[in-house]
């Protein structure tokens, strides 16, 4: 597999740690599919896994934009290797419709969060953004025909799959699960209130109405101020400093390979 070049927009874009906040919304989306949610809700367990979870797509992302031709390999085959299992009536993780979706909520959940704090990215940047996001979905076996070329053609499918999509009780069920982990470190539930603020303030309405989530002037006006603040401080924030979370999971990632590589050689 072939590495992005150095100057890709997808190499800049996703260093962005503060992007780490849509990933609770790029989720909810996923699971407002049907299909995915019936996948994740028979296969998946989101109360006591969701942060070896979110680890493993990160571990992925990362891998797939930064890594050498070997470590987007080895995600690669990691996530494949889970997708084999999750196979039932009706779904299957290879589905290329559920791959296109999965790959589409990533791809927009960047984009909207990313141009709330950074500002709107030229045409031609967030065209290239998209196509380079289709590798996420075509690494893991989509065919490269499926993926939408250009933005237009992106914004129709996205608007049809949003005004189309009907959110199911296990989708409602898996989404408690994601605002409301009943296992994640005691550390991180200060932050709970703040993830659910972000991710339910991200959400299309049309959406966010059917996870039955209410959305009252209060919490819309904390969500616009939260963001406001955002837009003032974290674009002057030190580069290496925004860039530290992509910087970690790649060693992260490296020290697991060096682990496992060393784990066989004993054998």
């Amino acid at each position: 597999m072939e590495q992005f070049a150095d100057d890709a927009v997808i190499r800049r874009v996703a260093a962005e740690g503060v992007l780490i906040a849509a990933a609770g919304r790029a989720v909810l989306l996923q699971i407002a599919h049907p299909m995915v949610a019936a996948g994740v809700a028979r296969h998946s367990n989101f109360q006591r896994r969701l942060l070896p979870r979110l680890r493993g797509t990160l571990w992925y992302m990362v891998g797939t934009v930064y890594g050498d031709s070997r470590e987007r390999q080895d995600v690669a085959d990691m996530v494949n290797a889970v997708h084999r299992r999750i196979v039932g009536p009706g779904y299957s993780a290879n589905d290329p419709d559920l791959q296109v979706w999965v790959g589409a909520t990533l791809y927009e959940s960047t984009v909207v969060l990313y141009e709330r704090i950074m500002g709107p990215l030229p045409d031609e940047q967030r065209g290239q953004l998209l196509r380079e996001y289709g590798v996420l979905a075509t690494t893991l076996g989509c065919p490269a025909d499926r993926w939408p070329t250009d933005v237009e053609t992106f914004r129709a499918y996205w608007d049809g799959m949003i005004a189309t999509l009907e959110v199911s009780d296990e989708a409602r069920d898996l989404a408690r699960d994601v605002l409301y982990p009943a296992h994640s470190p005691m550390a991180l539930r200060p932050l709970a209130a703040l993830h659910r603020l972000v991710t339910v303030g991200l959400l299309p309405p049309r959406i966010r109405a059917g996870f039955g989530m209410p959305w009252p002037p209060a919490r819309r006006r904390a969500f616009d101020m939260g963001f406001a603040l955002l837009r003032h401080t974290y674009p002057y924030v030190p580069g290496p400093v925004r860039h530290a979370g992509v910087t970690l999971y790649l060693r992260d990632l490296r020290r697991r390979r060096v682990a496992e590589a060393a784990q066989l050689t004993s054998k």
